[in-house]
């Protein structure tokens, strides 16, 4: 049971953000988002170290050192594109001027708790990063993961045992396996995976998930 590819996984993020949008992307998968803009819409890319109106991956031996994203990986710039200091790319986070965020995650509670930053063990990485204001400034929260961990453990649980980046801030999670709605009633399979049953994910969840409707299921 494997489900979407990564890069199928961030193809179906891209496919849910809006035309217009201002997207911030973390490190890791969600950087694949910006591969998979759709040729009907528009997003303008931020990212926190400085630069509003990211473009796409440059070419093998076309990378400027200068010119990276948070994750230190080499990015472009689109026409128009602005450069700004890292306090006032927090302004816009913290001021509500983004309009979706898509985050990798360790752990997703049943009630859209978010765990990405550590997992509490000593040497762990020592610092949350942006996550924290991201989950709290930014209007919609994506999160884009495998459905468990290398050993097979959910991913998506009861309760985060992780040290928590937001409680109650993910609207949606997309899997190698589903796409699953964070809402007032519990987590809702919105789409399954071709091939993957509903059975299949939630033997492989950590929360009772909603019953799939026929068209999903």
């Amino acid at each position: 049971m494997t489900g979407w590819t990564r890069e199928e996984m961030a193809q179906l993020v891209a496919a849910d953000i809006p035309d217009g949008a201002y997207v911030n992307l973390g490190i890791g998968i969600p950087e694949l988002v910006a591969q998979f803009v759709p040729p009907d819409r528009e997003f303008i890319f931020q990212t926190e170290n400085g630069l509003l109106g990211m473009g796409p991956t440059p070419s093998p031996g076309s990378e400027d050192p200068e010119l990276i994203n948070a994750g230190k990986k080499p990015v472009t710039a689109i026409p128009g594109a602005a450069y700004f200091h890292h306090a006032d790319s927090f302004t816009m986070i913290r001021g509500g001027h983004i309009d979706v965020c898509v985050l990798g995650a360790m752990q997703v509670s049943g009630h859209g708790d978010l765990a990405n930053w550590s997992t509490g063990e000593p040497g762990a990485i020592p610092s949350v990063g942006g996550a924290m204001d991201l989950v709290a400034g930014v209007k919609r929260i994506l999160v884009i993961t495998e459905h468990t961990t290398k050993s097979g453990e959910p991913k998506i649980v009861a309760e985060c045992t992780y040290p928590l980046t937001g409680r109650a801030v993910v609207d949606s999670i997309f899997t190698n396996l589903a796409v699953i709605d964070v809402t007032g009633d519990g987590l809702a399979v919105r789409r399954l995976a071709p091939g993957v049953t509903p059975e299949e994910v939630q033997a492989v969840t950590g929360v009772p998930l909603l019953k799939p409707t026929p068209e999903v299921a």
